[in-house]
């Protein structure tokens, strides 16, 4: 919880972050104003606002976000849903860890964009394709995390639980899942923006919509602003995409509070 000084300093920074932000947009638009910056290079945040707005007004700019974080949220959805459970019963045996060990060792170095071919022999240009990408891109990660959140747990708890005669079953629901869920948090938040990561490399390949095709399109065309345009919607949608996970973790974990 935060105490009065913090959240009278909270509208201060604000103050603060908003004047650097637009700072920077001015310097920027007049660099180019100026034309010491050939537009063709980097255009000025004028001409990306009016893509924008041209943009939004035709209906296509919400359809591309849209595209984008639907694959985004289906491909990390399914990645930790396996990696938790998955995670948790390798984090509390040594013998299956032992196991499985030699698999994420293979997988876990392996990026995104070294899958786009085999998924592409695979599922085609399909939807399928860009929600494997970011799976596969995102589980090795996500496993890691939840193995690392279930072995930090302190084991005196997880002794104390039986020693007052918990079973297997409730160790687990009342003891490794809530002492594991904060860490396991932190980590999706990461893996998070890894899939937006996943999601671009495979828009920019094979993709007839998205914000990695839109990027690629403008970048096809010369029109720079539309790349620029792109670049800075990813960044948007991934804070609006952060502050939402935010919302779902304070709730999920309003009782460690």
């Amino acid at each position: 919880m935060m105490n009065a000084s913090q959240r009278q300093r909270r509208p201060d920074l604000l103050l603060i972050s908003s004047v650097s932000v637009i700072a920077l947009l001015l310097f920027w638009e007049g660099v180019c104003r100026l034309q010491w910056v050939d537009p063709l290079f980097l255009p000025p945040p004028s001409s990306v606002f009016a893509r924008m707005a041209g943009m939004w007004e035709q209906g296509a700019l919400m359809d591309h976000i849209l595209a984008s974080a639907r694959r985004v949220m289906v491909g990390f959805a399914a990645a930790t849903a396996l990696a938790i459970p998955l995670g948790i019963f390798l984090g509390t045996s040594l013998r299956a860890r032992a196991a499985f060990d030699p698999i994420l060792s293979f997988l876990r170095p392996l990026p995104s964009m070294s899958w786009i071919p085999l998924s592409l022999l695979w599922f085609g240009i399909t939807e399928t394709q860009k929600y494997s990408i970011v799976f596969m891109g995102t589980f090795a990660p996500a496993l890691l995390y939840v193995i690392e959140a279930t072995r930090n747990i302190d084991p005196l708890l997880i002794r104390a639980a039986r020693n007052l005669g918990a079973t297997g079953p409730q160790v687990m629901r009342m003891v490794i899942l809530p002492a594991s869920l904060p860490q396991i948090f932190s980590g999706f938040k990461v893996i998070l923006g890894l899939s937006w990561t996943c999601v671009i490399s495979a828009e920019l390949v094979a993709a007839k919509e998205g914000l990695g095709f839109l990027i690629m399109n403008g970048k096809e065309f010369f029109q720079t602003d539309t790349v620029v345009l792109g670049m800075a919607l990813i960044s948007v949608t991934v804070l609006v995409t952060d502050v939402v996970f935010r919302i779902i973790e304070n709730r999920v974990l309003a009782w460690s509070r």
